[in-house]
């Protein structure tokens, strides 16, 4: 398994966070988030480009409702302090995000 390197691919990998084995979205996109804990890395400047050089834990702060994406996860990099915003997978039928984590975090009560 990949740990968030290899550019341009929807490849399968180990979060750092949490150490699950994350596999690649089924439908479609490149997955950049941990579907089981919801953290990600610092690591695109494009989606899936895999150009950014911060490598910074992106940890989920905030959820987010958008017409046109639906739940949108707000991370912000504990290295340098960006913020992103990225659309939750909860369509995957492969390993969709955790909706109760989702829901939890759009609450306020995250635990993690």
């Amino acid at each position: 398994m990949k740990r968030f390197t290899g550019a341009g691919a929807n490849q399968p990998f180990v979060c750092l966070e949490c150490g699950a084995s994350v596999p690649p979205l089924t439908a479609g996109g490149y997955r950049n988030h941990c579907p089981f804990c919801l953290h990600s890395l610092h690591v695109d400047i494009d989606p899936g480009d895999r150009a950014n050089p911060c490598r910074g834990v992106l940890e989920p702060i905030a959820v987010e409702r958008s017409q046109k994406k639906g739940w949108v996860i707000v991370h912000r990099c504990r290295t340098c302090g960006a913020t992103s915003r990225n659309r939750a997978a909860l369509d995957d039928p492969g390993c969709p995000d955790d909706f109760d984590l989702v829901i939890a975090l759009a609450s306020g009560a995250v635990p993690l």
